[in-house]
């Protein structure tokens, strides 16, 4: 059997580094509008993936919180 080469793991956000230095010349008019509808669809992703976080941390809070 012979060994393959593991793949190299990405670094967290490097997706994201790695599209803001395309270039944006080469893209058509009409690329570009989807570029940007894909970019608000992950703005909004990551925006209920804040308060989905921001809810559990209130949940837990209230759970854990002295009351005096």
């Amino acid at each position: 059997m012979a060994d393959e080469p593991a793949e190299v793991r990405r670094q967290r956000g490097q997706s994201l580094i790695d599209l803001a230095r395309e270039d944006l010349d080469l893209f058509g008019v009409e690329e570009l509008g989807e570029r940007i509808a894909a970019l608000e669809m992950e703005i909004k992703r990551a925006q209920a993936q804040i308060a989905t976080k921001q809810a559990g941390r209130s949940a837990a809070d209230a759970l854990f919180s002295r009351r005096d």
